[in-house]
């Protein structure tokens, strides 16, 4: 049973990392590119989608860190599955704090009602966002770390 609750909270976390890379690595690269208004657009409906599943992926996924460390308090590598743990709540505080303000401002956008420094908010989201990719990284990293 601790073996399939090894399993599940590493592909939790590690697909919410892949999902989380994408979007800087793909996702937006790809969106700036559209023509005209299209990748305000597109970068609206996103944060809509995104605000909607990813507190329930982040908080699953603290959950989940939580139980393992817990449930193998007495195991080996548990120090990690700690650490995951706390750079998991470091990933929340500066996604409360940094990135859902911006992202509440720029969810109902349209090239319409977007204020004149839409564009500077996008990149202080991103360079936000970056800081909080290298945060789940190393979450992940000491998860998977803590497996072997």
């Amino acid at each position: 049973m601790f073996s399939t609750l090894q399993v599940i909270t590493t592909v939790v976390l590690g697909v919410m990392v892949g999902v989380e890379f994408a979007v800087p690595a793909f996702i937006n690269p790809m969106v700036n590119s559209l023509p005209e208004d299209a990748g305000q657009l597109a970068r609206a409906f996103g944060g809509r989608r995104g605000g909607k599943v990813m507190p329930f992926w982040y908080f699953g996924s603290l959950g989940l860190v939580t139980i393992w460390a817990v449930a193998g308090w007495d195991r080996d590598g548990t120090g990690l599955v700690v650490a995951s743990g706390v750079l998991l709540i470091v990933s929340v505080i500066m996604s409360i704090a940094l990135l859902v303000p911006i992202n509440n401002r720029t969810k109902n956008w349209t090239p319409e009602n977007r204020p004149a420094d839409w564009k500077e908010q996008m990149r202080r989201w991103d360079r936000w966002h970056h800081g909080r990719i290298a945060v789940i990284v190393a979450s992940f990293a000491c998860l998977v770390a803590a497996l072997v």
